[in-house]
Formats: C-alpha cells, structure tokens, sequence
C-alpha cells in the first residue's frame, strides 16, 4: 500500500465516525425530546386522573401499550377542550374503555369470497 491509499481509507474512517457521532447527537436530542414529552404527559395524567384511574391505565398500559397511549392522549384532549370533568374517576375511565372496545369492535373487517 501506498501514502495515498492509507490516507485515503484513515479519512473515509474519520468520516464515517463523524457521521455516526452526529448521528448518536440527533438520537440523544430526540430521545430527550421524548423523554420531556413523556414527563409533561404524566403530570397531565396525574392532574385529570384519581389514582384509582391512574392504576388502570398503568394497568392497561402493561397489556395494551399502544391502546393505553391512544386513551392517555384522548383523555389529555377531551381534559384540555373541557369536554370531560376533572378529575376523572375509575369508574368514568372504565366506561371510557368500554366505549372504546366496542368502537373498535363495530370496525372489524369483513373479507367476502366473491365466485364466479
């Protein structure tokens, strides 16, 4: 091997760590944008919800994680338009999920066979 190749492969090695460093960067900044997020939601949740209703969701969170995030930001919505009263009870959560299952329940997909 030459000068030229060797210096050649030590930058495209010095790019690729540069490239992965910003890339690590952009990663930390997002994550903790999520993680931000993430705490702002919980003190939402603890102002709108008993701790009764906040067990629940944890609750459903640990079975239904993508179920839990959808109710935990509808009932961050419906808390900010004033369309629910605050603080929210198990029982009034409960019949939330209910509605819910059975909204979810009516969607189901029909596949007909059509033969000719």
């Amino acid at each position: 091997m030459d000068i030229e190749e060797i210096r050649r492969r030590k930058l495209l090695e010095l790019q690729r760590r540069a490239a992965a460093s910003r890339m690590t960067e952009e990663e930390q900044q997002a994550l903790q944008l999520q993680q931000q997020y993430e705490i702002q939601k919980r003190k939402i949740l603890k102002q709108i919800l008993t701790e009764p209703a906040r067990a629940r969701l944890a609750r459903l969170r640990l079975a239904k994680p993508e179920l839990a995030a959808q109710v935990e930001l509808q009932l961050i919505q419906l808390a900010q338009m004033g369309r629910i009263q605050v603080p929210i009870s198990d029982e009034v959560l409960k019949s939330l999920l209910e509605k819910l299952y059975e909204m979810n329940r009516s969607k189901k997909r029909e596949i007909k066979f059509i033969r000719k």
